[in-house]
């Protein structure tokens, strides 16, 4: 199962595990397969503190950290991220808040208390800025030996100073276009995610992208994402050419995940049919269940969705109210999740989901074997 991308990290599986909880990051990595740290929802601040907890408990085994940043970002020359807050702020349509708002309300759940902030009103995603100091922050970590990009290669300058620091640096992509690009900025391995996947994804299904990016790029290596749950799944990415997977979803429903008994309930009650792309949580086409949230933002008379970051801002009262009263909020609790979510049906734990990937990519292989050999009419 190993594959070269496997020596040079220094892992046993080519099992690439995202995930913003860093319980399941380290135990990923300590499993033998690749966690990796969605830093978009931290601040500076935090981010140190999750990178502090996971360097003590990891032991000498590698992970990585993702982060979103823009390669053209129209906020670039804003370093103070107080003033650059204040700024996004004041560009928000009044509209759009009291929108969100509305959906809330309707839904019955509950105004956070006063001296209570959301996140919207000090974190702020998806900026050159913020994940500037993420990847400092990253590349403080001797056991970091991956920096993934969701927006694929960022800036010239933080992929020269990745790339200086002995880290390999991994872009996501949409298409074999995508790919083509951030292989020319100077991306040491391209993800490639169909629209299968949580999360940001694009339009073109993981079966039909994955050997158009891995011919677009080769030779250099390339994940396969969007909608990978099973080990049957990763033995076809690997005879596709994919050098290994890039999972997120599978996560979700882990017994390390931070996720909400309720997030985990209507996960496990969701079918594969259940998800939808919206833009109602980034402004980006986001993959999430869709349910009151998703369906207010598309139905008539509703306003347009903000570009981001400012829909994130808009949206982060919405997560931030529904983490303080989850029960209250189960019909509009925003859950980016993939098409996967069909077979995402139990509690497990991270480890043993990670053992049961091993153990089904190797029964897929057995059953692959006797095809691959040539036989007679006699010996069939």
């Amino acid at each position: 199962m190993k594959t070269p991308l496997c020596k040079k990290l220094g892992i046993d599986a080519p099992i690439f595990a995202f995930s913003h909880c860093r319980d399941v990051v380290v135990e990923a990595s300590k499993s033998g397969a690749f966690g990796v740290l969605g830093a978009v929802g931290f601040t500076p601040d935090q981010l140190k503190t999750q990178l502090d907890w996971i360097d003590q408990h990891i032991g000498d085994k590698p992970y990585g950290v993702d982060v979103v940043m823009p390669q053209k970002d129209a906020w670039a020359d804003e370093a103070d991220l107080d003033a650059l807050q204040k700024k996004l702020k004041s560009m928000i349509p009044p509209e759009a808040i009291a929108f969100a708002k509305k959906i809330l309300a309707d839904a019955g759940v509950p105004e956070l208390p006063e001296d209570a902030v959301h996140e919207g009103d000090y974190l702020i995603r998806s900026t050159a800025a913020t994940a500037r100091e993420h990847v400092r922050l990253a590349l403080e970590r001797p056991n970091v030996r991956l920096i993934a990009n969701a927006l694929g290669a960022p800036p010239p300058d933080v992929t020269k100073m990745i790339k200086d620091s002995g880290r390999l640096l991994a872009g996501l992509c949409g298409s074999a276009d995508q790919a083509r690009s951030h292989a020319a900025a100077g991306v040491d391995i391209i993800i490639a995610q169909g629209t299968e996947g949580g999360g940001h994804t694009g339009e073109i299904g993981s079966m039909v992208l994955w050997p158009e990016v891995i011919e677009a790029v080769s030779p250099i290596p390339v994940l396969a994402a969007g909608g990978v749950g099973t080990g049957a799944q990763i033995a076809a990415a690997l005879m596709l050419g994919a050098q290994g997977v890039w999972t997120g979803s599978l996560w979700l429903t882990s017994i390390e995940s931070d996720l909400t008994e309720e997030q985990r309930e209507l996960l496990l009650a969701a079918s594969s049919r259940d998800t939808v792309r919206s833009r109602s949580l980034t402004g980006k086409p986001c993959r999430m269940l869709k349910n009151d949230w998703t369906n207010a933002w598309e139905a008539p008379g509703a306003p347009a969705t903000l570009p981001l970051p400012l829909q994130d801002m808009v949206a982060a009262e919405a997560t931030s109210r529904a983490k303080a009263y989850p029960a209250r909020a189960r019909a509009v609790t925003i859950n980016p999740v993939g098409q996967i979510v069909g077979k995402m049906n139990q509690i497990e734990r991270t480890r043993d989901i990670v053992y049961r990937l091993i153990e089904e990519y190797f029964e897929a292989t057995e059953r692959f074997a006797p095809l691959s050999r040539y036989e007679s009419d006699e010996e069939v």
